[in-house]
């Protein structure tokens, strides 16, 4: 904790967009990885997350068994997309131009710049009931208009420290997450020796189909789909690590810095969950913590800026991989703006945001197929060698081809096995194969698989002849050492 990061915002951090960055511009500690990650984490969506297998009808044990299980796995796959980000230096949606194809990457790009900008607003309003009921323990009332207040104030601040740029983001969640951390033990000691929990709470008492069904709802919800959830913003952020850090020292950090708080405040809510069987992170927090308001407060505001100023900064770089040309600080501005005035429109549309939120819950099955084809094409295809040079060639002239249809295809068969046996909230999420399983989601797994076993057949089929002399190993494949 004590390493500071000493580059002058301008030159890397602060005006950086697509380019590969320069070794001399890698400053980032394994300690600054663990704080991004974990920062991202300390929300109170996962309070909720985590109260849902006891709302389901789970026993509290089967709700941690699922929780730490899911993220096991979830997390462990997520180290190594980190990994890719340490090796080339470039961004999450630019090194897919090289399974997908230059343009090929678009689609991606497109999918998920949208869902993070929908989760910025998302995660914005879902606070805002919660920060108001904290408020009032406090003796400060208020309506709709504090609600807009609220919502232009915490949006300024994740819009302003995302535009500014990685050494930003890393330096807030640095100097930030260490005092949520001393809240959350003070949270947890209450929750855990005054509220009476339940440890022995046996739920409703669900077995065998009913059961797995619970189970699965939770492994998509805060598992292993919380943990894949990530791997489309994984190398945003680990392409700032020295090339010489120990990649097992990078992957612990990062691994351990989404695991900790993921579990830590998911069993949180589970065991409070037990006390009143409500999700709502207002009853949920204020009930239980109404002594601790102040302190609670300010960690449910970070807890939106911290996640959100990924989302934001991820979302812009997403908006650059398309080829638009705008600096990336405008494009982070543009997605302030579209957000807030998002964030506005929900909080006057409730029903609207519970369903809009229940939908971008359910469209996280598209990262299954597309970070199997990733994996297969980075670890499988390419050992890790990748053109980072040849990434950054202009559309319609790439020397890894335009669109790689194996690819593509690959994912798109993979996409609809993940709504096959997806089973979401919203009715058009729940696929045939989930209702021909007693309603259990596996969309993670299914689209994994087909887009996998499909991509390894047909990405040496049509894309084995799109490779760089880098990428066939006959010159070595570096990355360019300065910004464009």
């Amino acid at each position: 904790m004590s390493h500071v990061l000493t580059t002058p915002p301008d030159a890397a951090h602060g005006a950086h967009a697509l380019d590969p960055v320069a070794d001399s511009q890698r400053v980032s500690t394994a300690m600054h990885q663990f704080w991004i990650w974990a920062g991202a984490n300390i929300a109170p969506i996962n309070w909720v997350l985590g109260a849902l297998g006891i709302v389901l009808g789970l026993s509290l044990a089967d709700t941690v068994l699922v929780l730490v299980i899911g993220n096991v796995i979830g997390m462990s796959v997520f180290g190594f997309f980190v990994l890719m980000g340490q090796r080339t230096g470039v961004s999450q949606m630019v090194l897919a131009r090289s399974a997908f194809g230059r343009r090929g990457a678009y689609l991606p790009a497109i999918i998920q710049g949208v869902i993070s900008a929908g989760w910025c607003a998302i995660n914005t309003w879902i606070i805002l009931d919660l920060v108001l009921a904290l408020f009032q323990q406090i003796g400060i009332r208020g309506g709709v208009e504090l609600k807009i207040v609220i919502v232009l104030v915490v949006m300024a601040a994740q819009v302003l420290i995302a535009a500014s740029g990685f050494r930003a983001i890393a330096v807030f969640e640095k100097y930030t997450v260490p005092a949520t951390i001393l809240v959350l033990i003070a949270m947890t000691v209450v929750a855990w020796t005054r509220l009476g929990v339940d440890w022995g709470y046996a739920g409703d008492g669900l077995t065998g189909s009913a059961r797995i069904s619970a189970m699965s709802t939770v492994m998509t919800a805060i598992g292993i789909g919380w943990g894949i959830t990530w791997l489309a913003y994984a190398s945003d952020y680990s392409r700032f690590v020295p090339r010489d850090m120990p990649k097992l020292k990078l992957y612990a950090a990062s691994t351990l810095g989404q695991f900790v708080p993921v579990i830590w405040l998911g069993v949180l809510g589970a065991t409070v969950a037990t006390i009143s069987r409500q999700a709502d992170p207002g009853q949920l927090i204020v009930n239980a913590f109404g002594a601790l308001a102040i302190p609670v407060l300010l960690l449910v505001i970070h807890g939106p800026i911290a996640t959100n100023i990924l989302n934001i900064y991820s979302c812009s770089l997403c908006a650059l991989t398309i080829d638009w040309k705008l600096s990336r600080k405008t494009v982070a501005y543009g997605v302030g703006v579209f957000a807030t005035a998002f964030t506005i429109v929900l909080v006057f549309q409730d029903n609207f945001a519970h369903a809009l939120d229940a939908w971008l819950a359910g469209l996280i099955m598209w990262v299954s197929p597309w970070a199997t084809v990733m994996a297969v094409h980075y670890y499988g295809f390419r050992r890790q060698r990748i053109d980072v040079d040849a990434l950054y060639d202009p559309p319609g002239r790439s020397r890894l081809g335009d669109v790689r249809w194996g690819a593509l295809v690959s994912f798109l068969c993979g996409l609809a096995a993940s709504w096959c046996f997806a089973y979401g909230i919203p009715e058009l999420l729940q696929g045939p194969g989930a209702r021909m399983l007693g309603n259990i989601d596996l969309s993670w797994l299914a689209g994994s698989l087909v887009a996998g076993t499909l991509y390894a057949v047909l990405g040496r089929v049509w894309d084995g002849g799109h490779r760089t002399p880098a990428e066939t190993g006959t010159r070595p494949a570096e990355a360019r050492q300065e910004s464009r």
